[in-house]
């Protein structure tokens, strides 16, 4: 199966994060997409007719740092009451000619800024109701393939995108899981945010980790430069991490006291290099400009007592204007050694990016 859309439809759907529509639209290549309808956190595309056959072949939806995820549109519902909605979503279905998806993934467009009052991303109770009620409706229909709702989906699923613009608004889109944020609904990583953690860092690394697809193993030695006060550090010991933390700000007490963990209160580029040196993955989430950070790491990795083989790197953005920097930044980490450099907004992050790097 490919990734693209059933004829003839010619609209796509993003969500990102509220605030960084700028950036995504300036990533977006004009020669294929036009802009269309949007609202915070949510952009619609019309597709540029292609000038010949070999580029009409060549479909795929958008995809860049800031698109947290990606749909074919096929259309959207409105009305006041759910059952209303879901009686339009299966007639939508039915006359379209989508073959049938093998399950529903459905979520609200992000209602704030990451970080604002709390807000992060993820379904809440409202439209879990209304996913577990869908999901069970369309499958009763013959309309897709599993009565359950939000699931992991599984690499080749063909999955319905249901995503509330507005509680009385519901775009209606699909895609093709070929990448692991296709996997989750809505390009969210899915956790339990009811667990205790000792920060909402603990969030964005257990998300870089599943984005990045990187292979930590128990025992590996990790170093930390910003770990205060121990969010990250938290997710990196679960794994079965050996960490060191970096940061002149003060820890957790039940991170100091754990026996795979060991602490400098200093800066990133004031430790000695052979501190350095066993370490294979560096993490570094540092409250200071992008520019900062890439010194204190390139005199990391370029030092012949090191060899870090990956890296999590959080570039802070303070402003998306920012953001036309970053392929400066991505050619430097390059220019280190590291081939396979990749960059995304975390949906757990706020106005920054990730930037994963191996070698």
């Amino acid at each position: 199966m490919t990734n693209q859309p059933p004829a003839p439809n010619s609209f796509c759907f993003l969500c990102c994060q509220q605030g960084s529509e700028p950036a995504l639209k300036a990533e977006l290549d004009d020669r294929k997409w036009r802009l269309a309808f949007s609202r915070p956190g949510f952009v619609t595309l019309k597709k540029v007719p292609a000038a010949n056959s070999a580029a009409a072949s060549d479909d795929a939806l958008p995809e860049g740092i800031f698109i947290r995820t990606a749909s074919w549109s096929i259309g959207k519902v409105a009305g006041e009451e759910s059952g209303q909605l879901a009686s339009q979503l299966s007639e939508l279905l039915r006359s379209s000619n989508l073959p049938k998806p093998d399950l529903l993934h459905l979520w609200g467009r992000d209602r704030l800024p990451v970080g604002e009052r709390g807000f992060m991303p993820g379904n809440e109770p409202l439209t879990e109701a209304v996913a577990d009620f869908l999901a069970a409706n369309l499958h009763q229909q013959e309309l897709i393939a599993s009565p359950m709702a939000n699931q992991i989906a599984r690499p080749g699923d063909r999955v319905l995108d249901v995503v509330m613009v507005e509680s009385n608004q519901w775009w209606i889109g699909w895609h093709e899981v070929v990448s692991a944020v296709d996997r989750w609904p809505g390009g969210t990583f899915p956790m339990n945010r009811d667990r205790e953690v000792i920060s909402r860092a603990y969030y964005k690394t257990s998300e870089a980790i599943a984005w990045s697809g990187f292979q930590l193993h128990e025992g590996d030695q990790v170093i930390e430069i910003g770990s205060a006060p121990g969010g990250s550090v938290q997710r990196l010991l679960e794994l079965g991490m050996q960490v060191s933390g970096i940061d002149p700000a003060e820890m957790d007490d039940s991170i100091m006291e754990h026996k795979n963990y060991r602490h400098f209160r200093a800066r990133g580029g004031d430790i000695k290099r052979h501190h350095y040196s066993k370490a294979r993955w560096l993490l570094v989430d540092s409250n200071v400009k992008p520019e900062k950070t890439l010194t204190t790491v390139e005199n990391i990795v370029q030092h012949r007592d090191t060899s870090i083989v990956g890296m999590l790197l959080t570039l802070k953005l303070s402003s998306y204007e920012r953001a036309a920097d970053i392929p400066i930044w991505l050619d430097q980490i390059r220019s280190w050694g590291y081939s396979n450099v990749r960059a995304r907004q975390l949906a757990t992050g706020r106005t920054e990016i990730c930037v994963a790097a191996t070698v």
